[in-house]
């Protein structure tokens, strides 16, 4: 006899990963891949809105079937999964629409509860067709096929413990296409981008290969018994001086701090800010998954690196890509404006520089940058403003993946630049009816010539082009815009009221430049 248990398995029934499970999205207008575990030989049928799909259990016990395409659907549906010797299982109220997958560090995983409208947004948050899967933070030393986590439905309990940028994100498409929408959050704060990408993407350029040699060197040198022994002694001195502490506060009535216990050892490769131990743990049990794209906010932990994220942050777009077998659409932010403003032309600054390297991404088809150095915070690398972040990233997916006409995807991005005798012309995308956000003079704009010595220019707007100059460089070679960590008083928006991206038109070498 079959014995089918909602949501869950037996010990002997056919297993599914965590990912289909009660309350999940499944992916319209494709085919959708289903798989698990049972007994090895065994036929496995797979029954989701009026289809049934069977395949046989390899000798390891696993399987897979595709469903074919679905329309949206709104209305929760049972998958039911059973075996023709180890029993079954079905999982409810599932829904067929669009599937995101929100990843990157801190700012992306940032709970809605956290940002400055939580007040007003969590208590309204209701929308049964609106869910979000929250993957646990682990790290592994090979890909993984199983993952933690569950499927959560927005309604006001859930919504506060949301990525606040996937939920607008996901808010803003459920809306406005008027389908289910499934978020993947698979972020983990303060985490390299080489974290979220693969052993064998990072192995396609020097940059990535660079990378994982340090990862098996210090693998290769690593003494667990060693590490024990070190932990062993580090753990006793704690011990003692925490009670040392305890017998110091009873005596004089103070409370001094105790020190920080020691963490338990760990092989490099379990260390979340290597290469690909993010990704073995969190990002490969869903390859495969059926889903529309990625939207990611991330690049803080690469900052000293600048120069270097312009080859392996485009390492991880291509190797998602290939792993998924299709050129997803993947949509990132560009860093906010941080730290203490600057007042100088021509600093060097990590910042700016990967926010260069991002805005340097988009050479790779479809992508799309949100750009917000007009949201961030001085004193503060976590702006509280992820409405605007999340319906940024929102915009590119609306025109580029469903067709939505007369939506500004972007504020204006560099095209090119063009000198004309003591000026330079800079020319954008995305230009259309170029201003300056406060109604002055255009701020920011730097000029240099062949001695490489940058001042402020005068700049002029000209139709969607730019007009850059100064009387103290009258042979202009370079122009630089918003080129610090928080250019204050950079304004160049277009008519949507959407900023513009820095941009540099020199070559010049980096301060991250090896």
């Amino acid at each position: 006899m079959l014995v089918l248990v909602a949501g869950v398995t037996v010990a002997g029934a056919v297993e599914l990963p965590k990912m289909f499970s009660d309350h999940a999205v499944l992916q319209r207008g494709e085919k959708v891949p289903v798989w698990g575990w049972g007994d090895a030989g065994e036929q496995v049928t797979v029954e989701f809105g009026g289809q049934s799909v069977a395949a046989k259990a390899g000798e390891g016990g696993s399987w897979q079937v595709e469903l074919e395409a679905m329309e949206a659907h709104a209305e929760g549906r049972t998958l039911k999964v059973t075996g023709s010797s180890s029993g079954g299982v079905e999982v409810r109220d599932v829904l067929v629409g669009e599937v995101w997958m929100a990843s990157g560090q801190s700012n992306m995983q940032w709970r809605l509860a956290q940002t400055e409208r939580a007040e007003e947004d969590i208590p309204t948050a209701e929308f049964p067709g609106l869910r979000m899967y929250l993957t646990p933070n682990v790290t592994a030393l090979t890909p993984q096929r199983k993952v933690g986590g569950e499927w959560l439905e927005t309604n006001p309990e859930n919504a506060g413990q949301f990525s606040a940028v996937g939920y607008y994100f996901g808010r803003k498409l459920h809306r406005e296409l008027g389908v289910p929408v499934g978020i993947i959050c698979t972020a983990w704060g303060g985490k390299p981008s080489e974290a979220f990408t693969s052993r064998e993407g990072l192995l396609t350029e020097p940059e990535g290969k660079a990378l994982v040699d340090q990862l098996d060197q210090a693998m290769a040198s690593y003494d667990e018994e060693k590490a024990k022994a070190n932990f062993e002694k580090a753990l006793a001195a704690w011990e003692k001086k925490v009670e040392e502490i305890k017998a110091a506060n009873k005596e004089s009535g103070k409370n001094q701090g105790l020190p920080r216990k020691p963490g338990m050892p760990q092989a490099p490769g379990l260390n979340p800010g290597r290469p690909a131990s993010i990704y073995n743990a969190m990002i490969h049990p869903w390859v495969g998954y059926a889903l529309r794209g990625a939207i990611w906010y991330q690049g803080e932990s690469n900052a000293g690196r600048a120069k270097q994220y312009e080859t392996i942050f485009p390492q991880l777009i291509l190797d998602w890509r290939r792993l998924w077998q299709k050129e997803l659409p993947f949509y990132f932010v560009q860093l906010a404006n941080f730290k203490k403003p600057s007042t100088e032309p021509g600093v060097p600054d990590e910042w700016a520089e990967l926010q260069n390297a991002q805005r340097l991404t988009l050479a790779l088809p479809k992508t799309g940058m949100a750009i917000i150095n007009d949201i961030g915070m001085a004193n503060d690398i976590h702006p509280r403003n992820k409405l605007d972040v999340g319906e940024r990233l929102a915009r590119w997916a609306l025109a580029m993946d469903y067709g939505k006409t007369g939506v500004a995807i972007s504020g204006p991005i560099y095209k090119g630049s063009k000198i004309e005798g003591d000026k330079v012309r800079i020319e954008f995308d995305h230009a259309e009816g170029l201003k300056s956000r406060d109604g002055g003079p255009l701020k920011r704009f730097e000029i240099a010539g062949e001695d490489r010595k940058w001042v402020w220019a005068e700049a002029k707007i000209d139709g969607e082009s730019v007009v850059v100059s100064s009387p103290d460089v009258p042979e202009p070679v370079a122009v630089r815009y918003a080129w610090a960590s928080n250019p204050e008083g950079a304004n160049l928006v277009n008519g949507e009221g959407l900023p513009a991206s820095l941009f540099r038109t020199d070559d010049w070498k980096l301060k991250t430049e090896k």
